[in-house]
Parts: C-alpha cells; structure tokens; sequence
C-alpha cells in the first residue's frame, strides 16, 4: 500500500476536527460521529481539549482508503497554539486547508496558507460548513481568490446552500466551463500542452485534462476546492476522491540510510518519552541503536506504527510511515534520527511575542514547578521557559492568554502544581544599528581565562537571524573550544544591550588563542572549554556595545468587525491603545476595520471589545512585523549576570569556577 501523510489545518472553528471525526467514520475506523461540544472525538484527547473544545495538541490517527493509508494529523486551529502546526508542516506530503463557508477566509487562514505556499505543499481546500445558515459559495471563492490565492480550481458547485439538505454536486466531462479551467491550469504551466491545445487537429481528452490537473496540484502550484459539510457528510466523498487523485505519496527507500524527523514529543504512563516520527529513508526497528539530533544516541525499545487507527505495535517503521518510537530519552522535538540527510523543522510562523512570568502558589514549590515546566517544553520548545536566577524567577513565552490558561490548567491537572502568572508583556528584539569588533588576549593581565577570543558583529538582513562565522584558520582551535565559543555566543546574544533578543546578524570568530596541555596529561594551566565560555560575553558585549543596538516591538495585524453604530466607541479606543487603523469601511449595518496594533495591547483590545459592541464585535490578530520602539525604550531586566558589567560578572564567574582561571 501506498502512504500519504496528510495535514487538516484550519482557522480555529472552521470545521477541522469534525472533518477529521467524518473521514474516520466514512473509512470505518469508528463507528459513531464523535462532536467536539460533546468532547468525544477521537483526536481531541486531552482532558483540557474536550473541555475547552479546541485542539491544543497535533494528533495522528490513520485510515484507509483502497490501497491508500492516510495518516492524517490534526492540528491546533487557535493562533496561540501555531507552534503544534509549525512542525506539523515540515513532516507533510500534502494538506487540507479547511474554510468556514460561514466566516469565511479568516486570518489564521491567511497565515495558515502563506506558510503551506512557502512550502510549496500540496494543498487541497475544503469549504466547510455549507448547511449552516448564512453559508456563502460564489462569496467565500472569491475571498480566497482575493486574500489566498487566485491559483485555485472549484471542483464542484453547491446546491441547498444554508440548509440541512446541501449538496456538493462534482463537475464532469459535461461542464464547458470547468474543462476550460482544467485546460488552462494546464496551458499556463505546460508548453507542450499548450501547442497541442493550440493545434486545432489536436483533441485534448478529458482523462488527459485531470492528468495535467492532478500533475501541478501535487506540486502544489494549483489548489483544487471542495465545497460541503462535515456534520452531514455532503462532499466529504468527493474529498476523499480528491485525497487519491490529487495528492502525492509518500516515498523514501526503506533500505537507504535512515533518515527521519520528530515532530512531536509526549511522556507515558510511566513518565517515558514518546518520540513521534516521519521517516523519509530507511527503517527503524525495534532495539537498534539510533542516532538522533547532532551527536545524541540510543536504543528503541518499541515501535508502533500507525495504520487503520491509532498506533499499532511493530517490529519497525519503514520510509514513508510515521510511527512512535520509545526508549530514547533524550530526544527532543525537532531532532533529526539517522546519519542521512533530512527536511528541517524550519520556522515557517513567528516566534511568540509575549512572555510572562509564572509564579508557585507555594514558594518552596518553584524546582517542581521548573522541572513540570521544562516537560512541558520538550512538548512545545517555543515556550521557551527561561528562569532568572538573579530574581529567582521563572519565565514563559507566550502567544496569547489562552496559551497561559492551558499551561496554568496543565500544570495542576498533570503535575498536581498551583501556579498563578504576572502581567504579560511583549518581546522585543534587538537587532545592531552597525558594526562592532572586540578581543581580548591571554596575555593581557586584564584577562583572567586562559583563553584569546575577538569577535565581530555586523547586522544582517531582518528576518535572517543569528549566523556565525569563523574568520580564523580552521583547525586553529580545537573542535571542543570553538563548540563553546558559538554556543556562548548564542547563549549571550538572548540579552541584547536593553536585555531583549539580539537577532539579524553576524557573528564572526576574529581571533583565538590557547594552552595546549603538556604532552603527558592535563595541567592545570591548560586552557578549557569553561575559559573560552566565561570570555566570549564580555568579549561579544564589548562588540555589541559598539556596534549598537535598537530595540523593536512586535506589532500584530488585526482585523475587526463591529455593528457600524459603534463606531464613535471602537475607534478612540484603538487610538488609545496605540494601533493605526486603515480607513474604516461599513457595510450596510457592519464595521470593518484592519490595521496593525502593538503585540502588547491585543489582548486589552479584546478584553475591552464587548463593551464597546454590546458583545457584538468580531476580532482577529495575528503577528506582522517589528517596527522600532517608541522612546523610552522598553528595556528588559538581565538575568545573566551582566557581562556589559565586567566587575560584577567576573566576580559571580570567580565566585561560581571556585579559582582565579579558567573552569
């Protein structure tokens, strides 16, 4: 059988997981219609999603269809929750993009669809929802021709629409004006096409119209729409002979090389971790030993692979299959498996842009709380749970509230710990206004380390982030001090000048120097990796200081829909909160309003949105871009012990290393 792993990515509520309950019901996985109100569907497994109604967590479950498995995984539609479909993506050979013909192209759908395009994955989009009152067909095509893509191709029309007996009716061979839209999807992209559609003697056939259709859907340069309703059924076998046609399979060689990724990390009954895995080469069997991440190792003690259902126990996991992998202790999200070559888990979404600091109910209760916290991370990295050991305090990164709600909930249901959170804030980032350079040498008296290190920085393109370079010979430092110069340098750059991230530069190793050790055994005048780790911050801090930095603060692009009579209401409050709106439009009784707003006021605005629309407003946010903050400039307390204070840092780092070298 052949495999298709495939993704159900929506706007929160548009449908995704009662699709998923559908396409497992028609296949004959369950037997009964699982609702998410009702919090029994089979993907929503967490206590926290059948109470909520949303899918916090991406959850894999298979199916098949003929000779067909489809390892379909469901994702978080909420925006606070966009890390779960971020490494969802990179693991993907197709999707569907699920659209509420009620709602319509909202703006997580927006961004959903920016990111399944810079992938170039195959997408397939499901207007769901067309039984519902207010259903709009011809309207929703044409939004996502204007706010998604205008490479799209309907494969069916909508009868019924709005009530419970609406249909989605397949074009055939018959409709004049669907073949002439295959013929030109076709046309544009394809030259030879093109001169046999020209030649007037040539006859295109219909089977050889949905060939070229299905060719560039599955290189993800067209978009094949469906229309219907997961609640009914209506459509959803139209999809499932769309899944078949129009998307590509998995491939891989099972007897290559291994190579895989995790994308997704969970513990056990017993506290074990659970890795799950797409292989793209090779296979995994059951007590090999497995390479995973740069330079981590060990032995799977189970596998269990997902066919038909939820994961079934297997003595391996092959190319092309997902599977569960336990016995790996220190495996991480993210982690290649094997030696070969494989698809990163790059960033296709922003980073979160707020952070909070979460505080234990009980005080005695805050190395608990660190340790549940940094489980929690394993499960999601983009948390980012950083802790303060100048303030003793412990810091997450956010996305939104409902994130803080989820980790407060999790906390206690998972690890029996009460814990409360402080104001949240946003993130800036800094980014160097120039070019600085700076070294210090082992033989300065200045220098207590046994370590030479310059460095230089100069800024790079936004969005480039942190690279380093070397700019000595190589092979001049040991592979182990160069390791802890980078990592240092990467470490430090988290705390820029005013204390925010430093991104969008370059960092470039200008000069090293060491102590070799005697020829016989380690002296302690040697130079260690821990001299080159306690140089490289007030090296890199005298550069930055040099070179300079501005801060930036996120800013989110929003969009808003209120009764138009409210209007004299809702917009001095978006002036007061700092956003710049676009002209406003109304629409008979409706008021719409886009524009940009600080990261940091999203949620005021909402919370102030009801009152301001007796309950009636409608508001979507999601991140933008960074725009320079306004003075003064926000700055963030340290928690590094502070290398752009040489005295103070040298006397915690003496203090820490117990000596006056290196450590």
């Amino acid at each position: 059988m052949s495999t298709l792993n495939l993704g159900i990515v929506a706007h929160v509520d548009a449908g995704k997981t009662s699709l998923t309950e559908r396409l497992l019901f028609a296949a004959g996985v369950i037997g009964t219609i699982g609702r998410v109100d009702d919090g029994s569907t089979q993907t929503d497994t967490l206590a926290l999603e059948r109470q909520r109604g949303i899918t916090i967590k991406s959850a894999v479950v298979s199916f098949a269809v003929d000779d067909l498995t489809v390892n379909l995984i469901d994702t978080p539609g909420h925006p606070d929750f966009i890390a779960e479909v971020e490494r969802t993506l990179a693991v993907l050979d197709g999707a569907v993009l699920v659209i509420s013909a009620v709602e319509g192209v909202q703006a997580q759908t927006r961004v959903l669809m920016r990111a399944l395009r810079r992938l170039a994955l195959p997408t397939l989009i499901f207007v769901n929802k067309i039984d519902r009152s207010g259903a709009r067909s011809d309207r929703v095509l044409a939004e996502i021709r204007e706010k998604l893509t205008p490479e799209i191709v309907p494969m069916g029309s909508v009868r019924g629409l709005g009530t419970r007996r609406a249909l989605f009716v397949r074009y055939g061979e018959g409709d004049a004006a669907f073949t002439a839209r295959l013929a030109e999807v076709s046309a544009d992209r394809d030259d030879e096409f093109l001169a046999a559609y020209l030649d007037d003697d040539t006859a295109i056939s219909y089977g050889r119209l949905r060939a070229g259709l299905a060719g560039h859907a599955r290189a993800g340069r067209v978009h094949p729409v469906f229309s219907g309703s997961a609640v009914t059924g209506a459509g959803v076998d139209a999809l499932v002979a769309g899944l078949q046609e129009l998307l590509p399979t998995a491939g891989g060689d099972a007897g290559a090389p291994v190579a895989g990724t995790v994308f997704k990390v969970e513990r056990g009954p017993a506290g074990e971790k659970i890795a799950y895995a797409r292989m793209f080469s090779g296979t995994v069997r059951t007590r090999d030993r497995l390479r995973f991440g740069p330079d981590r190792e060990g032995r799977v003690t189970a596998v269990s692979v997902f066919e038909g259902g939820p994961a079934t126990p297997r003595a391996c996991v092959s190319a092309g299959q997902i599977g569960k992998l336990r016995g790996l202790s220190a495996i991480r999200i993210g982690d290649p498996l094997g030696t070969a070559r494989t698809a990163p888990l790059g960033a296709s979404f922003a980073p979160p842009t707020l952070e909070t600091v979460v505080v234990p109910a009980r005080p005695a209760g805050r190395g608990a709380l660190r340790a549940a916290l940094g489980q929690l991370a394993e499960q999601d990295p983009l948390i980012n749970v950083r802790q303060d050991d100048v303030r003793q305090e412990i810091l997450v990164s956010l996305y939104g509230e409902v994130q803080k709600d989820v980790i407060q909930a999790t906390l206690a249901a998972e690890f029996g710990i009460e814990a409360g959170f402080r104001e949240t804030t946003a993130i800036c980032i800094e980014r160097p206004a120039g070019a600085g350079a700076a070294a210090e040498s082992m033989s300065e008296e200045s220098n207590p380390f046994r370590a030479t290190v310059g460095l230089r920085v100069v800024p790079a393109a936004a969005g480039a982030g942190v690279a380093f370079r070397l700019g000595i010979e190589r092979g001049a430092l040991p592979v182990a001090f160069l390791k802890a110069v980078e990592d240092t340098v990467r470490q430090t750059l988290q705390e820029g000048l005013h204390g925010w991230p430093v991104t969008d530069c370059t960092v470039t190793l200008t000069h090293s120097g060491f102590t070799p050790p005697p020829p016989f055994g380690w002296s302690k005048w040697s130079s260690s990796a821990g001299d080159f780790r306690n140089l490289t911050p007030l090296v890199l801090m005298s550069a930055l200081r040099q070179a300079r930095t501005r801060v930036y603060e996120p800013v989110h692009r929003f969009h808003l829909e209120a009764p138009a009579d409210t209007a004299g209401s809702v917009l001095p409050a978006l002036a007061r909160l700092r956003a710049v709106p676009d002209p406003p439009a109304t629409h008979g009784a409706l008021l719409t309003v886009a524009g940009d707003i600080p990261a940091a006021q999203v949620h005021e605005l909402a919370r102030q949105l009801p009152a301001l629309t007796r309950g009636e407003g409608l508001l979507d946010a999601t991140f933008g871009f960074y725009r320079p903050a306004r003075d003064p400039v926000p700055v963030r307390p340290r928690s590094d012990h502070n290398p752009l204070h040489r005295e103070e840092y040298l006397l915690h780092v003496m203090r820490r290393a117990g000596h006056a070298g290196g450590a």
